[in-house]
């Protein structure tokens, strides 16, 4: 038989529930269970692939510290990812056992949490382990206290290992009339497959922009580009105004990329002594990376404002070298009103 324990902390070395888990699996231990344990501090891209683990369990741990409020961003994560993404038939087998460990007020509600989120995913809540540690050396230490931790972890072996029914809950009626997926139903191994394309950044990342390209393309096929509006937008819009505005400077070598946010395009402005390559499309290392809307663009370019002034105002951001940043006004001067 297998646990599994999910440790939603973050690794503090003078963490009570570290001392509880680590008790709770030298009992585990003795009672030769095999145990896995999953922190989920050490890898939080890919909490989101966590629930397959699930699998290979006959029951599983929860554990959380409470340092100010509720149960930790890391555990909701991995609560989140369970109803998004896991197996709800595995997850209604599977027997849940919470450890809550206080250094503030709250550690009642974390685990009232803990068991609504379990009953919510269909899983079988048990007797946990909830306690206040104001010192934590004397909980330590305390052999009453190690006692009774002993106990609920033997009450829990006994409750999943005999398959103990637990009593009909309300969270049940919710869950099959109320809480009713809004989107397609996939099966466990798309949904496994799904939750591992959410952990990759890259790929998220370039469906954002792929989604973006297809807003922009359907808005045009339904008359919100331009052209249909009586508005005529060039193909390569701002290179002239650009071009118009630059001043050269003499052994100066500056790379500027401005991300228009409305069109999904880079303007590439490539200064090299004193000539100025000003384009559409990728470079791979520019010194200063700009993003703004269209409108933002337009009042630089239109001299209602300089860049820096922009800039300040927080109605654009940029990134990279500031020093170069500055060179922006001195090299197009667009002239403000």
């Amino acid at each position: 038989m297998k646990v599994n324990i999910y440790y939603g902390g973050r690794g503090l070395i003078d963490d009570p529930a570290i001392f509880v888990m680590n008790k709770v699996i030298s009992v585990l231990d003795e009672l030769n269970i095999k145990v896995k344990k999953y922190n989920l501090y050490e890898d939080k891209r890919g909490i989101s692939v966590l629930p397959k683990t699930l699998k290979e369990a006959e029951a599983v741990i929860l554990v959380a510290s409470v340092e100010w409020m509720g149960i930790g961003g890391f555990l909701w994560q991995f609560l989140d990812a369970c109803w998004l993404y896991g197996d709800r038939e595995k997850i209604k087998s599977l027997y849940m056992m919470p450890i809550v460990l206080a250094t503030t007020y709250g550690e009642k509600d974390a685990q009232f949490t803990m068991v609504k989120a379990w009953e919510m995913l269909g899983g079988i809540p048990c007797d946990g382990i909830c306690a206040y540690v104001s010192d934590t050396v004397t909980f330590e230490t305390s052999a009453e206290y190690a006692y009774l931790i002993e106990k609920k972890t033997e009450g829990f072996y006994r409750t999943f290992s005999k398959k103990l029914s637990s009593l009909p809950s309300s969270s049940m009626a919710v869950r099959e009339n109320v809480l009713k997926p809004k989107t397609i139903r996939l099966t466990p191994q798309e949904s496994e497959q799904l939750s591992m394309y959410v952990s990759n950044d890259s790929y998220v990342r370039q469906q954002k922009e792929d989604i973006q390209e297809l807003t922009q393309m359907f808005k045009q096929m339904m008359g919100d580009s331009p052209e249909d509006t009586g508005m005529f937008e060039p193909e390569e819009p701002y290179i002239e105004d650009f071009k118009r505005a630059f001043t050269p400077v003499a052994d100066l070598s500056v790379s500027f990329s401005w991300e228009i946010r409305e069109f999904q395009r880079r303007l590439i402005l490539e200064v090299d002594n004193g000539k100025l390559n000003c384009y559409y499309g990728k470079k791979d290392s520019v010194d200063v990376e700009i993003k703004s809307t269209k409108k933002v663009l337009e009042n630089i370019v239109y001299g209602e404002a300089p860049l820096q002034t922009t800039f300040m105002s927080g109605e654009l951001t940029a990134k990279g070298n500031f020093r170069v940043l500055h060179t922006f006004d001195t090299l197009f001067r667009f002239g403000v009103k």
